[in-house]
């Protein structure tokens, strides 16, 4: 199936690796010319390169930390200026740390907002206006399954991606008349950096191994088994697509049936 992202311009944050780098390849093997971003040059410049190898007509790595707001702003002019424009917003970005909810503290809050809600927030809005006005575009949120069924030990990111999720939905039914779509895409167990982090903490609390812990992972999932990045960005690049234009304000789970709910 030919998705109709030739031509498109994508700028996918977090891009250098795991769920990132998993939906740039994919962007890039259907001829989108990409941008992805992320806090270390060398690793920017060697996934650009990659995608160029891959398909994308155009790839760079421009470096932009979340954490910093106003960094943002440079990244999505940057984005533009290399692009000529953006066309499909892959926000993504690395959660907070593990932790029960008795633990959540008010910094640790502050910050990790920083990260998940306010530096997305804000590079769409940078973005998303002109996208109305071409009456074309793809907004893509890189969520988690703790939206819809919170996770034991991520209490944080469970509390602050419902957050963001509440801000989708609601911009999503704002853009649907200009021909913008905005989707989450939740994963389940996906082996990256970030499940290996959530099993090396529930291991220190339970007194196991991580490799203990990834077991009983893969043991909660129907499929019976943890997911693989290249099974992820596919995904996205099919709700990028021309064909997915009736798809929006959506929660799209790749997580191998974990989350049972019918909702």
């Amino acid at each position: 199936m030919d998705l109709g992202l030739k031509g498109k311009r994508a700028l996918v944050m977090g891009g250098s690796k795991g769920l990132g780098r998993s939906i740039a390849d994919a962007l890039a093997a259907e001829g989108a010319a990409v941008v992805v971003s992320g806090r270390d040059q060398a690793s920017l410049d060697a996934v650009a390169a990659a995608l160029k190898a891959a398909g994308a007509p155009t790839a760079h790595g421009v470096v932009a930390d979340v954490a910093q707001g106003e960094q943002m702003d440079r990244l999505a002019d940057e984005a533009v200026r290399l692009l000529g424009g953006v066309d499909i917003l892959v926000l993504n970005h690395g959660g907070p740390p593990p932790c029960v909810a008795a633990e959540i503290t008010d910094a640790a809050l502050r910050t990790w907002f920083e990260h998940v809600v306010a530096s997305p927030i804000r590079i769409a809005n940078r973005l998303v206006p002109e996208m109305r006005k071409r009456g074309w575009g793809r907004v893509l949120v890189v969520g988690s399954s703790g939206m819809q069924h919170p996770i034991p030990n991520l209490a944080l990111s469970n509390v602050l991606r419902s957050a963001i999720w509440g801000w989708l939905k609601t911009y999503s039914g704002e853009a649907a008349k200009d021909g913008v779509t905005m989707n989450v895409i939740a994963p389940g167990s996906i082996m990256t950096d970030r499940i290996m982090q959530n099993a090396a903490s529930r291991a220190s609390k339970a007194g196991t191994t991580p490799e203990q812990e990834l077991g009983k992972m893969a043991a909660e999932i129907p499929a019976g088994r943890i997911g693989t990045p290249a099974e992820f960005g596919p995904t996205a690049a099919f709700l990028a697509s021309e064909q997915a234009g009736y798809i929006t304000g959506s929660m799209i789970r790749v997580d191998g049936g974990r989350v049972r709910s019918m909702l």
